[in-house]
């Protein structure tokens, strides 16, 4: 999968844009910044944009091509985001670090999917949330992004299960449309949860 990942954010373009995604734009919105993380972030849209209204930033992901668009997106911007390179399992999640962790279309196999989820947990302050958006089972075999396993996409039971520890403020399944880069465009099947740390 990192060849994958790596072959994809090589490209000259950003494959999923270098605007923010619209959920996350929407939350972030008149919130006071604080210390904040992206897993999985890939080329660096949501971590820079963060960055762009004041928040410390931290982002990781396997794909040393996504790292170094990431790092370019965010000198573009005059932003600094601290950008490591690291495999999801070995990504050293510090205990209640974190005022938000950013998951935005994380999609693993279940085992890795829940070992991330209690990690992202066990990151957050209290009071701290995690802010979630990925395709729902629903969107298996649309043209508009995701992965082709339906294993890999979500449901609100699951997820629910995975963040039982926080005070859910939303989980819901929707349709959207996405205009996030080529791959991610069209009418998509999703789900979006907010999950508060007691």
């Amino acid at each position: 999968m990192k060849e994958f990942w790596d072959q994809r954010y090589a490209e000259a373009a950003y494959a999923y844009g270098k605007a923010p995604n619209a959920f996350l734009k929407e939350q972030l919105m008149g919130q006071a910044a604080g210390h904040a993380i992206f897993p999985a972030e890939g080329e660096g849209r949501n971590a820079v944009y963060a960055a762009t209204l004041g928040w410390k930033v931290t982002a990781f992901d396997y794909s040393e091509a996504g790292r170094q668009k990431a790092e370019a997106l965010a000198r573009e911007q005059g932003v600094y985001i601290d950008y490591q390179s690291c495999e999801i399992e070995n990504f050293p999640f510090p205990e209640a670090a974190f005022d938000l962790v950013g998951l935005f279309f994380v999609h693993l196999p279940p085992a890795e999917r829940q070992s991330l989820h209690q990690q992202a947990v066990k990151s957050l302050k209290a009071g701290g949330r995690i802010i979630l958006e990925a395709f729902s089972k629903q969107q298996l075999g649309r043209p508009s992004g995701g992965p082709k396993r339906e294993d890999m996409l979500f449901s609100t039971e699951e997820l629910e299960e995975d963040f039982s520890s926080l005070h859910l403020q939303l989980l819901e399944k929707t349709e959207t449309v996405l205009t996030e880069g080529p791959y991610h465009n069209g009418a998509a099947q999703v789900i979006r949860l907010i999950g508060v740390r007691q």
